[in-house]
């Protein structure tokens, strides 16, 4: 066994004194900062539960244990692998000092080699040098992989062969032993998914002495890696962007700059984001300071928090920074001449003094933003939730839609293409080659008519620049060929030539123009409805059909039912959405402790909202889902669009699956209490310009 394996194990079962310990051990174990790349942990609350930067050099050394290397390299490579993670621990005395001495922890391969020359027995050994040398480079092979590194950087490991400390042959077997233990530490997974490319680099850092850096666009393509998996079309954004701006000279200086915790940090962001963070740091470094590392790790450490036991991505956070950074111009950045346009929220890139060469990427909430995100978090776990998060919409002025559910996004879009059965009927009445459908959600009805309808071009649109960036991924992530572009449901001919399109569908987005759109200064206006059917009635070709799927009043309007709640929260949640429901007057007379007697159309919008659970609250409350009966739908039509609308088809019913949601949570009765069905939820109308 390695000595410093036996070493790791007499601390953790303390057969040791402290003074017995080697330096590289002391360092490592009275870490007070955890210092980790967030990528690499399922929970935050790992960091306080385990010595991760331990615990990966452990694991590095059993690899290295296991290898059969001649005695020389694996002496080598055991003095580096103890000593490659120390700049990550030590005491935040410790820290202050390295700092004060100019020991960049920060850039931790650097600072570890720096503090094992401090500890070195000989500093101007060969074989110090060497292990000095290896440590600096230990990770550069699977950082240029990654693109964080340029291959410029690998001459500090080239040189051990130009300046003849080793052969060529000696260094390519030290660095493929190397880099086996530094990746398979982290995942021996990853290392067998890189190690042909470990290979050939190794190979050619070995065998050269000049190394040219990748064009602009390849570098970033690396960066980009994890957003491109998950769906990211980046040769298209990419070469938008280059066309629009002077993207790449704007950028250029990042060619010989390292970047430290990129994915982490910026993965969730489009790649116009990302670039505007890159060009933002670039641009506002410290005038006439060499700039040699730019590190994301503040804004990686700010960007998650834990929801139901896992890491998840601070929604919160990447919603406000996504709409500072859409309100930052391109030539306002250029220039220079940006102005403090949130007073909530500002970018910073400052400096580690006194070391001038690395900078460091942050976002600056105020104070009062701070606390209310906080509260967001802590509000997640109680009623306080809607009220938290109408707060910070309106400090940030963000769009109140149903997309934006922060951080049960996920399910939501899952929930939404769970719907495919529902909407499959549309199909029946889809005419023409050229079909726009309104506020696409998820994607499924995309899915389906390019699925079931060849000869048919999709084009899915909505206001949402986040609905359309997720739609994008989904289609270059799947290989779809249907489009999506952003535009206004409410002013399609800006957008879309007159008389153009075969068919528009309006599949449950209606109620939702309604309810969020304040229309002419109000929300919850017919006049919004009638704006929407002008709207597609204006891109329509003569023959071309409106379908419309979305909620219904029932008809009659004046029935009632008796509602009885089975589980014991229920009249707390009709008392607090009559509070909280902005859309109508909700009435309800109390005839027990569980039971309440309601208009039908009443307790059918409550009872919608109630489907839903708590975590939707905020958003379904917002919503009215029934805004017509379907007569009254009917007459509003012809009276909107005139003689040239024909009502093809219309129908109500209960879209299956409310009866078995609601089943175990209320009891619905006519006004005798006899049990009754629920009523029609739904209603489907094709209308055709004739």
């Amino acid at each position: 066994m390695l000595k410093s394996l036996q070493a790791i194990i007499d601390y953790r079962t303390d057969n040791k004194e402290v003074q017995d310990r080697p330096q590289w051990l002391q360092y490592l174990i009275s870490a007070e900062e955890r210092v980790v790349n967030i990528e690499r942990i399922h929970s935050l609350q790992e960091l306080a539960q385990a010595n991760h930067i331990l615990d990966y050099v452990e694991r590095s050394l059993r690899l290295l244990d296991r290898m059969k290397l001649s005695f020389w390299m694996k002496e080598v490579l055991e003095e580096v692998l103890c000593w490659a993670e120390v700049a990550k621990g030590g005491t935040v005395r410790d820290r202050i000092a390295w700092q004060r001495r100019g020991i960049n922890y920060n850039v931790h391969n650097h600072g570890s080699a720096a503090l094992f020359l401090e500890h070195a027995e000989d500093p101007q050994g060969a074989r110090t040098l060497v292990v000095h040398r290896l440590i600096e480079g230990h990770g550069l092979i699977g950082q240029q992989i990654r693109g964080e590194v340029p291959f410029s950087e690998s001459i500090v490991l080239s040189d051990l062969v130009a300046e003849r400390w080793m052969t060529s042959v000696e260094l390519e077997s030290l660095l493929l032993a190397l880099n086996q233990c530094v990746i398979g530490a982290v995942d021996e997974n990853l290392w067998l998914a890189v190690q042909s490319e470990v290979e050939e680099r190794s190979r050619y850092i070995s065998s050269h002495t000049t190394f040219s850096n990748e064009p602009t666009k390849e570098r970033i393509r690396r960066l980009r890696a994890a957003s491109i998996r998950r769906g990211e079309d980046f040769d298209a954004a990419y070469d938008t962007l280059a066309r629009t701006y002077a993207l790449e000279e704007q950028i250029e200086p990042i060619q010989s700059v390292t970047l430290w915790y990129v994915e982490a940090a910026m993965q969730h962001f489009s790649l116009e984001q990302f670039l505007k963070m890159i060009t933002l740091t670039v641009q506002q470094k410290m005038q006439g300071d060499t700039l040699n590392h730019i590190s994301f790790e503040k804004l990686m450490n700010t960007m998650y928090y834990d929801y139901k036991g896992s890491k998840k991505i601070n929604v919160y956070k990447q919603r406000i920074i996504e709409k500072y950074l859409g309100e930052l111009t391109w030539d306002a950045i250029e220039s220079g001449t940006m102005t403090d346009h949130n007073p909530h929220l500002t970018h910073l890139v400052e400096q580690m003094n006194p070391i001038p060469d690395t900078v460091f990427f942050e976002f600056k909430f105020s104070p009062a933003a701070e606390k209310l995100i906080e509260f967001c978090v802590e509000a997640e776990k109680s009623s306080l939730y809607d009220r938290a998060v109408l707060m910070l919409f309106d400090l940030f002025e963000l769009r109140r839609d149903a997309y934006d559910r922060f951080h049960n996004e996920e399910e939501y879009l899952a929930d939404m293409n769970q719907t495919a059965d529902y909407k499959k009927v549309i199909l029946d009445y889809i005419v023409g080659t050229s079909v726009l459908d309104i506020g696409p959600g998820g994607g499924v009805l995309l899915d389906l008519i390019e699925e079931r309808m060849p000869q048919v071009t999709p084009i899915g649109i909505d206001i949402s620049t986040n609905v359309v960036e997720a739609l994008n991924r989904k289609k270059q992530l799947e290989g779809r060929r249907w489009d999506v572009m952003q535009g206004d449901a409410l002013n399609l001919k800006d957008d879309i030539p007159v008389g153009s399109v075969d068919t528009v569908i309006f599949s449950s987005i209606i109620h939702e123009l309604y309810s969020y759109i304040p229309f002419q200064g109000r929300k919850f206006n017919f006049d919004t409805i009638g704006a929407a059917l002008k709207s597609a009635f204006d891109v329509l070709a003569h023959g071309g059909r409106i379908i419309i799927r979305d909620g219904i009043m029932t008809h009659p309007k004046d029935q009632c039912r008796r509602v009885r709640f089975l589980q014991q929260d229920g009249m707390m949640w009709l008392e607090r959405y009559c509070k909280d429901f902005a859309g109508r007057q909700i009435e309800m007379e109390r005839v027990s402790d569980n039971e309440v007697m309601m208009p039908v159309n009443d307790a059918m919008e409550f009872l919608y909202t109630y489907t839903w659970g708590e975590e939707a609250y905020i958003h379904e409350v917002q919503e009215q889902f029934g805004y017509f009966t379907l007569p009254d739908y009917l007459a509003f039509i012809h009276a909107t669009l005139g003689t040239e609308a024909h009502i093809v088809t219309s129908r109500a019913y209960l879209q299956a699956g409310y009866t078995e949601a609601l089943q175990d949570k209320v009891v619905i009765t006519d006004e005798a209490g006899r049990e009754v069905p629920l009523p029609d939820s739904t209603c489907f109308i094709v209308i055709e310009k004739r």
